[in-house]
């Protein structure tokens, strides 16, 4: 009988011999030298110079690429390209809308890029969105309890809304071995359908005055305006507050490093001890919340109400999203707010030039596209460079 392996410690230097414990601790509290920081310091900045060098490039591909649909529409460019700047960027009305459209790709990002680090590929952010909105929307309309009481009722709803659509998905995996592409996708149309059902006109939770849609939430439990004369809500901070937490969880926690030692190496990861059902299972679940969150935060911050076309498809740009930020939290914050230019200035090119909003589709397949071919270019450039290193020695 194989005996059971011992379970990871939640912190501390508990499984290693106490000499190379010793000198780890002393080696972490020996004075750091002024060369070793600069040398640290100095590689830190070209990693990060390296990352946004192939941020740029996949986004001025992608949209160099783009340039030949726009002039096949018979729209100018300059006409296409000043409508999409005073659509995304061009007054404070505009930057607002821009901020207001990032802010559930922002989340929503969150939630792929968690479940991609742990190996997981999590389809069902989009349903998960929808429920957690469904379940907002209808405690907000149904709880009777003070403004800020329900308002984080309201938002722990969604979060839980959202986790428990993942959670079947995340059982199937973990102990069924059920590929989770096929069951979040499955996941995705039921939430669809019991958000249908639920505001229909023979629903449980349909308005009076309003179908399609639950009773509005009471406008002092809604999230509150940052921006005086705009829709910009303070769910922006609330976006921001997830990307320092989820940075934090992966790269300062045990949990962190857990997932993403599952994610890099699943045989590596179950022999160091790593509980994998138990990691895959809070994965998702964590993944699912913050989909969840996405939607309370949009049903809150923006309609006051929970209705059933009130996602555009956020949890499927999210995939893109994330993709672009290479599943980095902090890199989200922009390519969140590219794609939200996207949205916001599709409105006006499709005005001003004659562009359809299609378009922006197809600037974000071509962004997908790019990241996915990232490795092979990444391996071209290696090995063309290795002659020329070689001849020069």
């Amino acid at each position: 009988m194989r005996p059971k392996r011992p379970a990871l410690p939640g912190s501390g230097m508990a499984r290693l011999a106490p000499d190379v414990a010793e000198a780890m601790a002393t080696r972490a509290s020996a004075p750091r030298e002024m060369g070793a920081f600069v040398a640290q310091t100095r590689d830190r900045a070209r990693t990060f110079a390296g990352r946004a060098l192939i941020f740029a490039l996949t986004l001025g591909a992608a949209m160099l690429c783009a340039l030949p649909f726009i002039l096949l529409s018979g729209a100018d460019l300059g006409t296409t390209g000043e409508a999409f700047f005073n659509g995304a960027l061009g007054s404070q009305f505009a930057i607002a809308e821009t901020l207001i459209q990032m802010i559930p790709l922002l989340i929503a990002g969150l939630a792929v890029a968690i479940s991609f680090h742990g190996g997981l590929f999590n389809i069902g952010v989009e349903g998960q969105l929808i429920f957690g909105g469904l379940v907002a929307g209808v405690i907000g309309a149904e709880v009777n309890a003070p403004p800020m009481i329900l308002t984080a009722l309201c938002l722990l709803g969604g979060i839980a809304g959202g986790a428990s659509a993942a959670l079947i998905p995340a059982l199937l995996k973990a102990y069924r071995g059920v590929h989770e592409v096929v069951t979040t996708i499955m996941v995705n149309f039921i939430a669809i359908s019991v958000a249908l059902y639920a505001v229909s006109p023979a629903g449980p939770f349909v308005s009076a005055t309003q179908p399609s849609a639950t009773e509005k939430i009471p406008r002092d439990a809604r999230l509150s305006m940052i921006w005086d004369g705009t829709r910009l809500h303070s769910g922006l901070i609330i976006a921001l507050i997830a990307v320092v937490g989820i940075w934090w969880l992966l790269y300062r926690t045990p949990l962190g490093f857990r997932i993403r030692l599952l994610g890099a190496n699943p045989g590596a990861a179950r022999a160091s001890g790593v509980s994998v059902p138990r990691i895959t299972i809070a994965t998702l679940l964590i993944s699912g919340g913050l989909g969840g969150l996405a939607g309370a935060v949009q049903v809150l911050g923006v309609y006051g109400r929970f209705f059933d076309a009130f996602s555009a498809g956020y949890g499927y740009d999210a995939i893109a999203v994330a993709l672009l930020a290479a599943l980095s939290p902090i890199a989200m914050v922009i390519s969140a707010f590219f794609f939200a230019m996207l949205d916001s200035g599709a409105v006006q090119m499709q005005a001003v030039a004659g562009i359809s909003r299609e378009m922006v589709g197809v600037v974000s397949g071509l962004v997908v596209a790019f990241v996915a071919i990232q490795p092979a270019i990444l391996h071209l450039w290696s090995r063309l460079r290795r002659p020329s290193s070689g001849e020069t020695s």
